[in-house]
C-alpha cells in the first residue's frame, strides 16, 4: 500500500501536494467568518471577511510550490507573517503555513537552512504568544515542543530520503560492477579457450606436416600410400580450418605467465573425471547413449569442460548427501548433455567470482549450441546442453 502511494506521488506530485494542504484550506474557510469580525485570540484589528480570505490566500497559496522552491516559499510566508504582526493583525489559522514551509525546508534542504527555518518558526511562535499577551516560559516551551516535533519530522524525512538515494546509488554501482565483472570473466574465459584450442590446432598442423612429408617420400615408390596421405592432409586441413574460424575474434591473454602443454582432455577422459569426482565424495552415475563418430577434438573438449563444471558446482553448492547423474547422448546431428543433482538447487548460496555458467555459454555458443542451467522445481540443479555435431560455426 505504501509503495503504491509513493508511486502515485511520483506520478502526480502537484495533486498530492494539493491534497496534503487541503485540510488547512478547509479549516481556513470554515473559520473565516469567526475571524472576520476581529475575534482573534488576544485581540487584533478586524479586516472583514474578504480581508481574512485574501490574507489566507496569500499565506496558504505559496505552499503549492513549496517542493520546487522551499526556501523562497518559507521566506515569503515568514515575511507576510512578520508584516501581519507589525501592522497589528492577529494570528489566523493560515499562519500555520509557516510550520508546513518549515517542514518542507527541513525535509529537502541542507541542515543549515533547516536550522534557520526552525529558528524562524520559533521566533514566530514567540511573537504570536506576545501578541496574545501570554508570553510566559511554560506556554512557550509547550508551543516549542510542537514546533520542534514538526522540525524533527522534516529532518527525519530528509535523512531517510538521502539514505534511500544512497542505497539506490550503491545498487546501480553494484549492478555496473557486476556487468564489468561479467565482461572480465568473459574475456578471461575466451583467453583460456584460446589457449586450449591452440593445442588442438597445433596437433592438426603437425599431422598435416607429417602426412605431407610421408606423401613426398612415397609419391614415386608407393602412389597408393601417397594418395592416402594426401586424403588425410585434406581431412585434417578442413578440421584445422574449422578450428581457426572459431578462434577469430577471441581475445587472448598475451601476458599469460604459463601455458599448459599437456594434451587437452576429451571424451576418453570422462570416466577418469567421474572417478575423480567420486573420490571427492560425490556419488556420480554416468550413462552414455550412442557412439561418438568422428567428433572434433575441440567439441570433445567442450563436452568434457561442461561436465567438469557442472559436477564442480554440485560439489561446491549441492550440500551434504547430494548425488549426481550424467547423461551423454550422441545423436546423428547433435550431442545432448544432461547433468542433474538432488542438492539444494535454488537454496544454495551463490559464491562470488562464480562465472562457470558464463564459460559454458561461451563454449557452447562457438558451436552454435545452447545451454540451460537452473534449479529444478522439485529440488536440485539441472544443466542441459545441446551441441551440433557438425563442427563449429
Amino acid at each position: 500500500m505504501l509503495g503504491k502511494l509513493r508511486a502515485l506521488r511520483r506520478r502526480h506530485p502537484a495533486w498530492i501536494d494539493a491534497l496534503l494542504v487541503s485540510p488547512l484550506v478547509f479549516y481556513c474557510l470554515l473559520s473565516a467568518p469567526e475571524f472576520a469580525n476581529g475575534s482573534y485570540m488576544g485581540g487584533g484589528r478586524a479586516i472583514g471577511l474578504w480581508g481574512v480570505l485574501g490574507l489566507s490566500v496569500v499565506l496558504v497559496g505559496p505552499l503549492f510550490w513549496r517542493r520546487r522552491f522551499p526556501l523562497h516559499v518559507m521566506a515569503f510566508i515568514s515575511a507576510v507573517s512578520l508584516l501581519q504582526w507589525v501592522t497589528g493583525l492577529g494570528a489566523l489559522p493560515a499562519n500555520q503555513a509557516v510550520l508546513i514551509a518549515m517542514f518542507t525546508v527541513a525535509a529537502s534542504c541542507a541542515l543549515p537552512w533547516a536550522i534557520c527555518a526552525g529558528l524562524i518558526a520559533e521566533v514566530g511562535t514567540a511573537m504570536v504568544l506576545q501578541s496574545w499577551g501570554e508570553l510566559d516560559l511554560e506556554l512557550f516551551v509547550s508551543a516549542s515542543v510542537f514546533v520542534i516535533a514538526i522540525w524533527i519530522g522534516g529532518i527525519y524525512v530528509n535523512m531517510r530520503r538521502r539514505f534511500v538515494a544512497n542505497l539506490v546509488d550503491r545498487a546501480e554501482r553494484a549492478e555496473k560492477e557486476r556487468d564489468q565483472q561479467a565482461l572480465i570473466a568473459t574475456a578471461a574465459e575466451r583467453a583460456r579457450i584460446a589457449r586450449e584450442l591452440h593445442d588442438v590446432v597445433a596437433h592438426n598442423v603437425s599431422v598435416i606436416v607429417v602426412q605431407a612429408d610421408g606423401a613426398g617420400f612415397a609419391i614415386d615408390s608407393d602412389p597408393d600410400q601417397a594418395k592416402r596421405a594426401v586424403e588425410a592432409i585434406s581431412a585434417t586441413g578442413r578440421q584445422a580450418l574449422a578450428e581457426m574460424r572459431r578462434l577469430v575474434g577471441v581475445l587472448r591473454d598475451d601476458e599469460a605467465q604459463s601455458e599448459e602443454y599437456a594434451p587437452q582432455p576429451g571424451l576418453g577422459q570422462l570416466d577418469d573425471l567421474v572417478r575423480q569426482v567420486r573420490a571427492s565424495g560425490l556419488p556420480v552415475d554416468i550413462r552414455v547413449d550412442g557412439t561418438p563418430d568422428h567428433l572434433a577434438e575441440g567439441l570433445q573438449l567442450v563436452i568434457y569442460r561442461i561436465v567438469q563444471e557442472a559436477l564442480t558446482n554440485t560439489l561446491k553448492h549441492g550440500g551434504p548427501g547430494v548425488s549426481a547423474t550424467v547423461q551423454v547422448v550422441y545423436g546423428p546431428r547433435d550431442v545432448l548433455l544432461r547433468i542433474a543433482d538432488d542438492g539444494r538447487g535454488a537454496a544454495s548460496a551463490t559464491g562470488e567470482g562464480g562465472h562457470g555458467l558464463i564459460g559454458m555459454r561461451e563454449r557452447v555458443s562457438m558451436y552454435a549450441g545452447d545451454v540451460h542451467a537452473a534449479p529444478k522445481p522439485g529440488g536440485g540443479f539441472l544443466v542441459v546442453a545441446r551441441i551440433p555435431a557438425g563442427g563449429p560455426r
